[in-house]
């Protein structure tokens, strides 16, 4: 009976001699910034986790003597990629738990060590904010967003807290909900993200997240000239501003819908930002007559 052949594996995955696919850190860092982005867990030991100064941006985690608690938070309709120090045995060992109680599984090759020599975004361990390990904080902010409010809960979601949600309300209620809920209130006097002189929002959330991106870095002046009128701190900011307004328009009674549908503007940003700033689009149409 004729059988279907496998399908190529990809070039960004490869297979250890024990079964546990892995994935190379500059194919992880292409997934960064974006939805792409699986599930990332710090499994490394504690020693070795509690000594290091940085984590890596977007991940969370999960010591592997907790590994039987985390099916509770994970979510089981995306990948896992756990990360150690050096990609060896303990990586291995929580992606192979892993996959055992179902879960589509992967380890990342040459571990955290790896991924800091390759450029991927990281976090300061010793950041001023503080997030849950296993994610899932609440911010709130002032109703109507445009820049700042969308731009700051991109950045939570992609870099901080992947289990991030995110509550908008009028302006008089945002202080009194955070106080009676301990969410995270930002772009707001008061907040514990704010305006810092001519610092937007995401600027003050970049430093008190530990943020170490030279792409983030770079998108940091878009966003602030388009969410401060200074147009002449990035040619891009003007374009940022535009859509920004536009998708307010669109979806003007509903907050939530509209930071849904900005998430991939700034997906795009940020790949823009990262891979494709020096790149150009001009294409003639006479001059190839």
């Amino acid at each position: 009976m004729d059988t279907a052949s496998p399908p190529p594996a990809s070039p960004s995955v490869s297979v250890l001699p024990d079964r546990v696919p892995s994935i190379d850190a500059d194919a992880l860092r292409g997934l960064a910034g974006s939805a792409r982005w699986p599930q990332v867990l710090d499994v490394r030991r504690a020693p070795a986790h509690d000594a290091s100064p940085e984590r890596i941006a977007g991940a969370l985690r999960c010591a592997p003597d907790r590994l039987a608690d985390a099916p509770v938070w994970l979510d089981p309709s995306r990948e896992i990629v756990c990360v150690c120090v050096h990609g060896h045995e303990v990586s291995r060992d929580a992606a192979s738990a892993l996959r055992a109680r179902g879960f589509r599984a992967r380890m990342l090759a040459g571990g955290i060590e790896a991924w800091r020599a390759a450029g991927g975004a990281l976090r300061r361990a010793d950041a001023p904010l503080e997030i849950p390990a296993e994610g899932g904080s609440t911010w709130v902010t002032r109703a109507g967003p445009k820049v700042d409010r969308i731009a700051c809960p991109w950045l939570v979601r992609r870099f901080v807290d992947p289990r991030a949600r995110f509550v908008y309300l009028p302006e008089a209620e945002v202080l009194s909900f955070a106080a009676r809920t301990g969410a995270i209130a930002f772009d707001l006097p008061g907040g514990a993200i704010t305006h810092d002189g001519e610092r937007c929002s995401f600027d003050t959330l970049c430093e008190a997240a530990g943020l170490q991106d030279a792409a983030l870095s770079r998108l940091a002046p878009v966003v602030r000239g388009a969410d401060t009128d200074r147009h002449g701190l990035a040619p891009e900011a003007a374009g940022l501003l535009a859509l920004s307004l536009g998708l307010s328009r669109l979806h003007a009674d509903d907050d939530a819908a509209m930071l849904e549908a900005a998430m991939p503007m700034y997906d795009a940003l940020y790949a823009w930002s990262r891979d494709a700033r020096h790149a150009s689009h001009r294409w003639q149409p006479g001059a190839a007559r």
